[in-house]
């Protein structure tokens, strides 16, 4: 059986890092992936999930990225079931994150993140044999 995700969106918030009773690092977030079809209904053109991350990774999260950076998160899906506060039983599907990589780097002066990888040189520019 296979239970592996991959996807590529948003932060949709500053990532949480917290250390449980037994010293792991875990680190929660949401990101939002865009729709390739845009809802005609007016329903809103992302879907948004809840994302975990462990350990290191964890670590990497909370201090490599932001709201509103493009990250890449592979993992699992994890159902669970819990008691709200008000005693009702509910039912949460979330990513659990093997590996999280940022796409994009943050601007300087803290706006919106801009894409990391830089347009390709033309082809009269390009030149395999040159030093860097």
């Amino acid at each position: 059986m296979v239970n592996r995700v991959v996807l590529v969106g948003r932060l949709t918030r500053d990532p949480e890092l917290r250390t449980t009773t037994t010293g792991k690092s875990v680190s929660d977030f949401s990101i939002a992936v865009q729709k390739k079809i845009k809802p005609q209904d007016g329903s809103p053109d992302a879907d948004f999930f809840r994302v975990s991350a462990w350990g290191a990774t964890a670590e990497y999260v909370k201090n490599y990225l932001a709201k509103g950076r493009l990250v890449a998160v592979d993992g699992r899906l994890q159902s669970r079931k819990y008691t709200a506060q008000d005693g009702s039983n509910r039912e949460v599907v979330e990513i659990v994150a093997d590996s999280v990589q940022g796409l994009d780097r943050p601007r300087e002066d803290g706006g919106t993140p801009v894409a990391a990888a830089t347009s390709a040189p033309s082809v009269d520019e390009y030149d395999p044999f040159a030093d860097d």
